[in-house]
């Protein structure tokens, strides 16, 4: 599966596990994650990508932590 920079995905593993977090930057097999909430914009997760299980929803625009946490909550809630 190819990962995308905007990509909706899903923690397997580690303390964010089962969380949703959209992909920031990608650098070989390894992703910056971020959900607006702990793991903000300016300081986003480096995980490798094994770790993540992707959606097929990718988000464009997304400036501030506050939209991040919006688009996410769609997600929370299923």
């Amino acid at each position: 599966m190819d990962y995308k920079i905007g990509q909706v995905v899903i923690a397997k593993a580690g303390r964010d596990k089962d969380g949703f977090f959209i992909i920031t930057q990608l650098d070989g097999g390894f992703a910056f994650i971020v959900n607006g909430k702990n793991r903000k914009l300016e300081r986003p997760k480096k995980k490798k990508l094994i770790h993540l299980a992707p959606t097929k929803t990718v988000v464009q625009g997304f400036r501030t932590n506050r939209e991040v946490v919006r688009i996410l909550s769609k997600f929370q809630d299923m």
